[in-house]
């Protein structure tokens, strides 16, 4: 993998693939009584918010604990930056830190990007402005494959406020890469002006295109971007793009439904589609820590594309040593002989084994 996970489009199939495998994997942490690794120990994540945030900002910061890393939260608000503080100044200032990954949101698209020739550690964009949040499209991804068992071949509808949202740039970019065909719904004043470039379909009529639909994803209707009337009333929008019960049930029996969220509900989805069985909605939620595990270990820990042994050996070895530690099966010697086996490899990022010694620790 790159050093930084700036876009979608910096992803390759295996690159993406291996995300979702590793946080396949990861994922098996929140079945645990202990649902920490301690394999970024000693590492330092940064979380440097100038927007606000709920899902993104805590789904990071739980990702980054659950891998045992010292967590920094930066807000905007109440920092140097209200002083007028620039960009370059507060990531000189982390870089002096010791920050080993700085997790970025900010208001202006290609703020990441410029982030990333400052700092010597890993950027992650956790959405720019209305460009980019790949991390959003790959548990999108994710979810899809857990609840559909594929993401090739599927028929993806992304509906609603496409002109603003960085959600549906990276969902199109990432879904395409790993063989979706992906359709655009939404009024024609609220699609980019160049999306005939994108790798997409586009329609204008949401209920042409619901039957032939595996996944359909809505979006919010982003009122704080939007500076014009882009369609005449709240009530007509939904009337025309709106998800509810009746729409719903144009759906096939096997189709689910997907938020970014937050939600408007009443708006682009009604109450009863939200909190239907084929909503995936908090699903999404709790697939976003596993996947924003997976990068942060991938993009700290060192694992090289071709050579991610992280695999399903190393995390089972890893419950193995969990299991083995609560019945009581591993005595002291060998506990300190696994610490120092741990550091060894911690040190060179070789093999996969040691994660057993480290859960077992944790565990203990």
């Amino acid at each position: 993998m790159n050093r930084h996970l700036i876009s979608a489009a910096d992803l390759s199939r295996d690159d993406a693939l291996l995300i979702l495998d590793t946080a396949e994997e990861l994922a098996q942490l929140a079945e645990r009584p202990i649902r920490k690794l301690p394999t970024l120990r000693g590492r330092t994540v940064v979380n440097l918010f100038y927007e606000d945030s709920t899902r993104t900002r805590i789904s990071f910061e739980a990702a980054a604990k659950r891998l045992s890393a010292d967590v920094i939260n930066f807000s905007a608000k109440g920092s140097s930056v209200a002083k007028g503080e620039s960009l370059k100044d507060t990531a000189l200032t982390l870089e002096a830190m010791g920050a080993d990954a700085v997790v970025i949101r900010h208001q202006a698209s290609g703020a990441p990007h410029r982030l990333a020739g400052w700092v010597r550690g890993s950027v992650v964009n956790a959405g720019d402005g209305t460009h980019e949040h790949p991390t959003q499209a790959l548990l999108d991804a994710f979810t899809m494959r857990r609840r559909l068992g594929r993401v090739d071949g599927l028929r993806v509808a992304i509906v609603g406020d496409v002109l603003h949202s960085r959600v549906a740039r990276s969902n199109v970019l990432l879904l395409r890469t790993l063989g979706a065909d992906v359709t655009l719904v939404a009024p024609p004043t609220l699609l980019p002006v160049a999306v005939s470039a994108w790798p997409c379909d586009v329609s204008y009529d949401l209920s042409a295109v619901l039957p032939k639909t595996d996944v359909v994803m809505m979006l919010r209707v982003q009122a704080e971007r939007m500076n014009a009337a882009y369609f005449p009333t709240v009530r007509e929008y939904s009337r025309r793009y709106g998800l509810d019960a009746a729409r719903m049930a144009m759906l096939p029996d096997h189709s689910i439904v997907m938020h970014p969220g937050p939600m408007n509900r009443g708006v682009e989805i009604a109450a009863e589609v939200a909190d239907s069985a084929r909503s995936t909605i908090v699903e999404q939620v709790a697939n976003g820590v596993s996947v924003r595990m997976a990068v942060l270990y991938l993009l700290l820990g060192g694992a090289d594309l071709g050579g991610a042994d992280l695999g399903g050996a190393g995390l089972g070895n890893a419950g193995t040593g969990a299991r083995q530690a609560d019945a009581g099966k591993a005595d002291a010697g060998e506990a300190d002989a696994g610490r120092t086996d741990a550091g060894r490899t911690d040190a060179g990022r070789e093999g996969a084994g040691w994660l057993s010694n480290e859960a077992a620790e944790v565990a203990r």
